[in-house]
């Protein structure tokens, strides 16, 4: 029985955006029967996400968790003991759940973590007898992302669906998170059902490895905003101007983006920002960098000219390697670039 046939009829009466549960939700060809989800990766972000899925699951479906951490599984099963297993390994998580939801750092750990839950090709017959949903929220590049869906899906163990997101671990915290998703048209409805248990808005690009090329195209847009706006703030400043000032001004003009007006690089000028908060918190530079250089390698494999990502990728190297800037939200550039604090 294809996931299609098996979850369309529950999930129809389910909104696209906010789940709402008349009854109960479930995954099982039969509302009578218990469903069983996984999650791999319970990073700052994955943590997070599984805990809002947890919350929001019917009370009698279990959650199968795993991470190479042992530390954060039993955190995570301390904190949400009801419904919740954690899985021996990542082949376990696979045998069991229904649906698998993997948050991990690198294409290496999406390649591995796949390849531990495919193989051998037996998953209908070695545990539940139904079609995997596979829902990778990784952000790793659109090849890899490639890669692994054929495997899943040529193996007629499952359905593969990229669905990185975006909010960071505040959003993940708030469920409030965006996830761009790459998915066939027939499986969006089911995606979005479990997705927005853990965010606000599911947009759907495209066929398989469409949200990863909507993700990595914006974080690239993201990273030279935050260089441009750190120098633009910089040259004011050192030109006399009031850091406040200048900010208001480039925010209703045409220099606003969400570096300028929301992750302001200056001390003090956003209350609560990393910057005022010695840039701790936000969006690391090191995630900044590995984003940037997916999109790069990924522009590069589809021919693609660009003329600014080399010379970021290279100042973000810098600022990363830099001891008073590594580790630090990615608006420290500014302090890279020696910006007043």
């Amino acid at each position: 029985m294809s996931i299609a046939r098996a979850i369309a009829s529950p999930l129809r009466r389910l909104a696209p955006v906010a789940v709402r549960q008349p009854s109960r939700m479930c995954f099982s060809s039969s509302r009578n029967l218990q469903a069983t989800w996984g999650f791999i990766g319970l990073g700052r972000m994955g943590f997070a996400m599984a805990k809002n899925l947890r919350a929001k699951l019917p009370a009698e479906d279990t959650l199968f968790v795993q991470d190479v951490n042992t530390a954060a599984s039993r955190k995570f099963l301390e904190e949400n003991s009801q419904g919740v297993r954690i899985a021996d390994n990542v082949r376990e998580v696979a045998e069991k759940a229904e649906t698998v939801i993997t948050c991990l750092p690198e294409p290496q750990h999406v390649k591995g973590v796949f390849k531990q839950m495919l193989e051998p090709a037996t998953l209908l017959k070695d545990g539940v007898n139904k079609e995997r949903l596979f829902i990778d929220c990784s952000t790793i590049d659109p090849m890899t992302s490639a890669a692994v869906a054929s495997d899943a899906t040529s193996t007629g163990q499952g359905i593969f669906i990229d669905a990185p997101m975006s909010g960071g671990v505040v959003g993940a915290q708030a469920g409030t998170l965006t996830f761009m998703i790459g998915a066939a048209p027939e499986v969006v409805e089911q995606a979005t059902a479990v997705l927005s248990m853990m965010g606000r808005r599911i947009l759907h690009l495209g066929a398989q490895g469409a949200g990863l090329k909507g993700k990595l195209a914006n974080n690239y847009l993201l990273a030279l905003n935050n260089i441009a706006t750190a120098e633009a703030m910089n040259m004011g400043i050192q030109w006399g101007l009031d850091p406040k000032a200048l900010a208001g001004m480039i925010n209703i003009s045409t220099g606003k983006c969400w570096p300028s007006e929301i992750n302001n690089p200056v001390p003090g000028v956003i209350e609560g920002s990393p910057a005022s908060r010695g840039y701790e918190g936000g969006f690391g530079v090191a995630l900044a960098n590995k984003d940037l250089g997916l999109a790069l390698t990924s522009a590069k494999e589809a021919n693609v000219k660009l003329a600014l990502g080399d010379t970021a990728k290279a100042l973000y190297d810098e600022v990363e390697r830099a001891e008073n800037c590594k580790g630090k939200d990615f608006s420290v550039v500014y302090r890279y670039l020696g910006g007043r604090e």
